[in-house]
């Protein structure tokens, strides 16, 4: 069932922030752990993903609706004097 997997891994590129953030930071990390969570890949869509261009995937998620973004939620916080 390694289709699904690659539908779910897509999914997670263009909706989740911060696993594509993860994933453009080191491809091969981040397919390792998301196959450590039980989704299944082939060696032939684990290489096709690390072929394609990386920019490819922030292109896509800033075309898709905000609202169906997950959005990495961050703290700054700043020192006062």
């Amino acid at each position: 069932m390694a289709q699904r997997g690659i539908e779910i891994l897509i999914g997670r590129l263009v909706t989740d922030e911060a696993f594509r953030e993860a994933f453009l930071k080191n491809a091969s990390r981040a397919l390792k752990l998301f196959c450590e969570t039980g989704h299944e890949l082939t060696p032939l869509e684990i290489s096709a993903l690390l072929a394609t261009r990386s920019d490819l995937w922030s292109e896509v998620a800033r075309e898709i609706d905000p609202r169906l973004q997950k959005a990495k939620l961050t703290c700054q916080y700043q020192s006062g004097s």
